[in-house]
């Protein structure tokens, strides 16, 4: 207790800013091609004034297999648009006003929205359906076989040559 009122060490109810910039500098000695992902990093955190509908969830269902789920509610198929751009999945949803109804309550969200999602390298959209106000799209990260770890062979024709010659000249 400190002057007659109790003080707790470890909260506050004032807001406090997380640090979200990171110095990645080390990495960059160490590392190439991975610029993105460290802009990535810097700019974590979440977005300011960021519209959290519709909810969704991200799951990883195998090694390589991925599945987001929104629950998209009131939605048909013709209202809702997936679109794969370069790293990055765009799902929106646009429903058409209907003047002829006259709302005694209208608590429904029903408004559009657009979601995006950044997508690795080699990551492709395995197939999406809508089934019970849920839309699932299921991914697959494939990486090309020519991206893929290969063992290099050392190329030790040309010393042994040299080390055959130095032999031979010895024997003489």
């Amino acid at each position: 207790m400190l002057l007659g009122v109790p003080s707790y060490l470890c909260c506050s109810k004032e807001d406090v800013v997380m640090r979200t910039n990171l110095d990645f500098s080390p990495f960059y000695r160490s590392s190439i091609g991975f610029d993105r992902i460290f802009n990535l990093l810097e700019n974590a955190g979440p977005p300011q004034n960021a519209d959290n509908w519709p909810p969704y969830d991200i799951a990883k269902l195998g090694e390589d297999t991925y599945r987001i789920v929104l629950a998209v509610a009131g939605f048909g198929e013709d209202e809702l648009t997936i679109t794969q751009e370069p790293n990055m999945l765009v799902i929106e949803g646009a429903k058409t006003e209907n003047d002829e109804v006259q709302y005694l309550h209208h608590g429904l969200a029903l408004r559009s929205f657009a979601r995006r999602f950044e997508l690795a390298d080699h990551v492709t959209i395995v197939g999406a359906k809508l089934e019970n106000g849920l839309l699932i799209i299921d991914l697959k990260k494939e990486i090309p076989e020519e991206m893929k770890p290969r063992r290099i062979a050392i190329n030790v024709e040309t010393d042994k040559k040299a080390a055959s010659k130095r032999i031979e000249s010895a024997a003489a």
